[in-house]
């Protein structure tokens, strides 16, 4: 077999020579047979041995064994044992054969880290466990930091982690370090909130440690403070905690400063992610709930509405649909609603919306505009007749055009009846519109 690598080669004088310089003559390289993974035919990285005696590639072999397949790919042999035994020899040959053919653009494989077993993270668990019975914070920061540093290796690293109960330990440390002291311990804190931001879904009695007033009292507290990385990690934490239960929402509600601190995130990000987790750490806390209607408020006094429309004239997808979900949340109160009416950019944007994004933006974007155009008690029908400006009348019939669920359609129907009242106030109907660069759900 052939390999991809060529060398380029570069001739002297005239045209011909010109031609060469452009790489049209190229020298192949055969990869010797041997250096081969049997799976992907590709030059092998870390090669490793079964017991049935075929080497292949580290990467590749795992692969084939998680997808539940219990046999050797070459022979066909049953595998009485997973066992991969590194083939230092071979994985030394490969190296020095990328070194001779170097002037060829090979380069040499770099010598692998030895992966993370389940036993290393058993035992290293097991550690935790008795250093945060212990009360022992030096220690459980170097465990952590370990965990930490296997996770940046290799994604493999990481679900061998993920897959061995990690987070459950991490998530009784961070109460228990959390529960005696935050200030005292907030750098071991910060350093579990790290791994925890990639462990989650965690247990049942990971759920219940984390989701403790002291772990939440801790994650809140850190939110508050001016260190970035760690607030980050907070709201990512608080993310993946919110959407796994009820009662965590109502766990924390009972902390002084939860809105604005999340609030506080938006107005002043950090990344395209944290703004993402905020957003959806907000859209589940004012989610109708029995104390949605507090906490909504409270977000609605803080300048949520402006916040979330100056966020959506420039966002990208993933957090123009959040902001559109967590807006779509607070116009079903009535101070939601008014704060909309007020804001002058939120019939523009919502129109511009639809269609824009994604199906998703685009059923938030009709919630909101059906909510606030049903609920406008004013005689003028004056956010109706913004809504007409906007163009909304267009966008809407050919949303029903292309096709849309019941619920979404139901909503449109009734949408295109209350505006139909009002056309007669705005020429709203372009027949020289053009919809061909509308982004269609389908």
């Amino acid at each position: 077999m052939i390999s991809s690598w060529r060398r380029r080669r570069a001739g002297r004088g005239g045209n011909k020579n010109a031609e060469l310089l452009n790489g049209n003559l190229q020298t192949e390289i055969t990869i010797p047979s041997l250096f081969r993974c049997p799976i992907s035919l590709d030059l092998m990285k870390d090669p490793v041995t079964l017991p049935t005696g075929i080497t292949y590639d580290r990467e590749n072999i795992e692969r084939w064994i998680e997808a539940d397949n219990q046999t050797c790919p070459v022979t066909n042999q049953v595998l009485n044992s997973f066992d991969q035994i590194p083939n230092h020899a071979l994985r030394k040959m490969i190296q020095d054969w990328c070194v001779e053919n170097r002037s060829y653009g090979v380069e040499r494989i770099p010598t692998p880290r030895v992966p993370v077993t389940q036993y290393d993270v058993s035992g290293i668990c097991s550690r935790i466990s008795v250093s945060t019975q212990r009360g022992d914070q030096k220690s459980c920061l170097e465990l952590v930091g370990k965990i930490k540093a296997w996770g940046k290796e290799s994604d493999r690293n990481r679900r061998c982690i993920v897959n061995n109960g990690t987070g459950c330990v991490l998530a009784d440390a961070f109460h228990s370090f959390a529960s005696a002291s935050i200030e005292k311990h907030v750098s071991l804190l910060k350093e579990i909130l790290y791994v925890l931001t990639w462990i989650f879904p965690l247990g049942e009695e990971g759920q219940s440690e984390l989701g403790s007033a002291a772990s939440l009292d801790a994650m809140v507290w850190l939110l508050k403070s001016g260190d970035l990385s760690a607030r980050q990690n907070v709201v990512l934490v608080l993310k993946g905690l919110l959407s796994l239960n009820q009662r965590h929402v109502v766990a924390l509600a009972q902390i002084e400063g939860v809105p604005e601190a999340l609030v506080e995130m938006i107005r002043e990000p950090i990344c395209p992610k944290a703004t993402k987790a905020s957003l959806t750490a907000i859209f589940y806390v004012i989610s109708p709930s029995a104390i949605s209607e507090r906490f909504t408020s409270r977000f609605v006094e803080l300048g949520v509405v402006s916040l979330i429309l100056e966020t959506l004239v420039d966002a990208e997808k993933g957090i123009c649909e959040r902001a559109l979900g967590v807006l779509a949340c607070i116009c079903d109160s009535n101070e939601g609603r008014e704060e909309a009416y007020k804001n002058a950019l939120t019939m523009p944007l919502l129109v511009k919306r639809i269609l824009r994004i994604s199906a998703l933006a685009t059923e938030f974007a009709v919630c909101i505009l059906w909510k606030l155009c049903k609920n406008d008690k004013r005689d003028e029908g004056g956010v109706i007749v913004e809504a007409l400006q906007a163009g909304v009348f267009q966008k809407l019939l050919v949303l029903l055009q292309v096709g849309c669920d019941e619920g979404r359609k139901e909503k449109v129907t009734e949408l295109l009846k209350l505006l139909n009242l009002h056309r007669d106030r705005v020429d709203c109907v372009d027949s020289s519109l053009d919809f061909k660069y509308l982004k269609r759900p389908f």
